[in-house]
């Protein structure tokens, strides 16, 4: 089950369970839209791979026992660890690339 985290790693903005512009890797590192586009190029600072959308969790129990209500998201932030000059490093031979060719 998604942990759906609650910031981009990248830049901290906060990112509700229901963010629209929330975007994740396979690994499910977090990133905002915006870093994914212009600080990343679609490339992953941790595992190299792309992004996709993040899922939204139902705020509505549609069936019993699934909704946010039962599996809320995670509270726990977390943060890249390498600096943006570090983040393109990775990003820049690695961009012109589709993320299934990586």
């Amino acid at each position: 089950m998604l942990e759906i985290r609650p910031n981009c790693e990248c830049c901290d903005k906060d990112l509700s369970p229901a963010a629209t512009d929330a975007m994740i890797c396979t690994y499910e590192c977090t990133f905002c839209a915006d870093c994914v586009k212009n600080v990343l190029s679609n490339v992953c600072p941790n595992c190299g791979g792309g992004f996709t959308p993040r899922p939204i969790r139902p705020a509505i129990e549609h069936r019993k026992g699934l909704s946010i209500c039962h599996q809320p998201p995670s509270q726990k932030r977390v943060l890249t660890k390498f600096s943006k000059e570090e983040l393109k490093a990775l990003a820049d031979p690695l961009k012109s690339l589709r993320p299934e060719e990586r």
